[in-house]
């Protein structure tokens, strides 16, 4: 059985819903015995692929979407660091020298206690 069928949004299965609607309305015996069954198969057939075109639609939208948050990720970064991101790598070259330097003192204390 089909969800509830909204016409806005099976546009193209319109003509399909409208003869099973139709084909539901003929006496239950001709129902019951298939009558319906070629209706419904072609129905389900063009619901599945009007759902793999909007799943194929969103990816490309969420794909579009990733490309601009990324771009701008990238730009602030930019802004934030300089190109390549060089003051970044300036900085953490400062600040591995200066915990170099700190750990040496330590070092040395360690080395004459011993």
């Amino acid at each position: 059985m089909h969800p509830i069928l909204d016409r806005d949004r099976f546009q193209n299965c319109e003509d399909l819903i409208d003869m099973l609607e139709e084909c539901h309305k003929s006496p239950f015996l001709e129902t019951a015995m298939g009558k319906c069954s070629d209706i419904k198969i072609q129905l389900s057939q063009c619901l599945h692929e009007n759902r793999l075109a909007n799943d194929r639609e969103q990816i490309l939208k969420r794909r579009e979407k990733n490309k601009i948050l990324e771009e701008n990720k990238r730009k602030r970064l930019e802004e934030e660091w300089g190109e390549n991101e060089y003051l970044k790598k300036v900085v953490e070259l400062e600040l591995k020298s200066k915990l170099q330097q700190q750990q040496q003192p330590q070092q040395q204390l360690s080395d004459s206690k011993n």
